[in-house]
Parts: structure tokens; sequence; C-alpha cells
């Protein structure tokens, strides 16, 4: 059934993305696509730089935080209760969500100047 679900979600999106094709100029998709990015730096620098602070106090509590962890921080929650999981799991997913927006903005930027050129 998940099979299903993915490549129906699939064929969705690549409909979407060619109906999109259609109404969107390549001007339009790059300042869309401008604009994206700037609300996920917004949104994603700030909640994501609160995230690791406040793991990093929440694990220095506990042990002593190894060289380097900050680069794969979702290791160290199982090291955590689950209030202090609960305690950044909103920073942790909407830094995530605004380095996703990050992500999309930047490939539609780059696209729609590719597409100008």
């Amino acid at each position: 059934m998940l099979e299903f679900a993915l490549v129906l979600a699939t064929l969705l999106v690549v409909g979407l993305l060619g109906l999109l094709t259609t109404i969107l100029t390549p001007q339009l998709m790059t300042e869309v696509g401008l604009w994206t990015l700037i609300v996920g730096l917004v949104a994603g620098i700030p909640t994501g730089f609160w995230y690791h602070v406040m793991l990093y106090r929440l694990l220095a509590k506990k042990t002593a935080v190894p060289v380097g962890w900050w680069w794969s921080p979702a290791d160290f929650h199982q090291q955590l209760a689950r209030d202090e999981v609960a305690l950044i799991k909103p920073w942790f997913m909407l830094g995530g969500v605004g380095f996703m927006l990050c992500l999309a903005g930047g490939l539609a930027a780059m696209a729609g100047l590719l597409l100008t050129g």
C-alpha cells in the first residue's frame, strides 16, 4: 500500500510540475525560487541555531560533548530523556523545514535562470 501511495504521489508531482511549466515563466520561477530561498533562510538559520544551542546545553549536563557533534546532531537524541527531546523537537523540525525551503527555492531559482538563458 505504501508503494502505491509513493508511486501515486510521484506521478502527481510530475504532473503538477508539467502543468507548472506551462504557467510559470522562467522569470517568475526565478523570483518565486529566490523568495522561497529567503523565507527558508529566515526560518531555518535562527531555528537551526537555537536547536543546536539547546541540544548542546542538554548534552553538556550529562556528558562531555564530542568535537564535531554538530555534523550529525540527531544521533545524540537517543541520549536524551523524552521530555528533553520534546523541548528540542520543534526547533529540530523548523530548522529542517527551513533547510528544505532553501533547497527547493535554490533549485527553482537556478532552473529559472537556466531556462532564461
